[in-house]
């Protein structure tokens, strides 16, 4: 059985001398890992070899999700992913790079998500269309935010960021205190804290804007390198490992 989607590459790696094992996420079908057979030889059907935040129409052959698909036929979209911009700004390929990686991380195979296909692929190509500078990599590592926030809700895994978790009163910019506690996978606040040993303190600005998104856009970068720490303390929780390229974004 053949099935037509929308699918960009968020990992490929050898499998032979002319051959790719490529991941999709497809927008009606979800992640897909497929063998792309002949891929790296030079007249491949496909172009030559599948990179990276590659974005086209896929066709495959599904022989059961116990064994990996078949790409029968890939074409390429153009100017999605602004490749050369990508490349030389290793900030931001580094973030499309930590996307790219969370989605196979955290998503099921054939599990669809229309909604967070539509997030990734408008993330990369917002970040392959910044130029280099400090402001520039402040509004990619919002955006990459944002980004996860929809990843998780996506899930079903989405923090509590409105109330506190323990005694649910909701969240007031005016909390003299606020904590965020993966334990109790949301925020806490000062008179429920003692209870969670876990719990790391916020700073005001850094909890208002996990609780209102919106807020994000105007956020310092010191800001919103603490969120971006938050959401990773979190996420490497449940992963029981940290994400490979969460250092090279929170170290900068």
């Amino acid at each position: 059985m053949l099935t037509n989607d929308h699918g960009i590459c968020i990992r490929a790696v050898d499998y032979s001398e002319t051959s790719q094992v490529v991941t999709f996420f497809a927008r009606q079908t979800g992640k897909v890992p497929v063998i792309a057979k002949g891929a790296k030889r030079q007249k491949s059907s496909f172009g030559g070899p599948i990179e990276i935040f590659s974005y086209g129409d896929i066709v495959f052959s599904d022989s059961g999700r116990d064994k990996l698909a078949t790409l029968a036929e890939f074409e390429p979209l153009a100017g999605m992913v602004n490749y050369p911009v990508l490349s030389a700004d290793i900030f931001a390929l580094n973030a499309c790079l930590l996307a790219a990686e969370l989605v196979n991380a955290l998503v099921n195979d054939y599990d669809p998500h229309p909604g967070l296909f539509d997030s990734l692929l408008q993330f990369i190509h917002d970040a392959s269309q910044e130029r280099s500078s400090n402001d520039e990599h402040r509004k990619i590592l919002a955006n990459l935010i944002v980004f996860q926030q929809v990843l998780l809700t996506e899930i079903g895994l989405c923090p509590v960021l409105d109330y506190c978790v323990n005694c649910r009163n909701r969240f007031d910019s005016r909390w003299p205190e606020t904590y965020f506690s993966n334990n109790a996978r949301g925020l806490i606040c000062r008179d429920c804290q003692g209870a969670f040993p876990d719990k790391i303190r916020l700073t005001a600005e850094s909890a208002k804007c996990l609780s209102d998104s919106k807020l994000l856009a105007s956020a310092s970068q010191n800001t919103l390198k603490n969120v971006e720490d938050i959401l990773i303390r979190y996420i490497t929780d449940m992963l029981g490992r940290p994400p490979r390229m969460a250092k090279y974004i929170l170290n900068v």
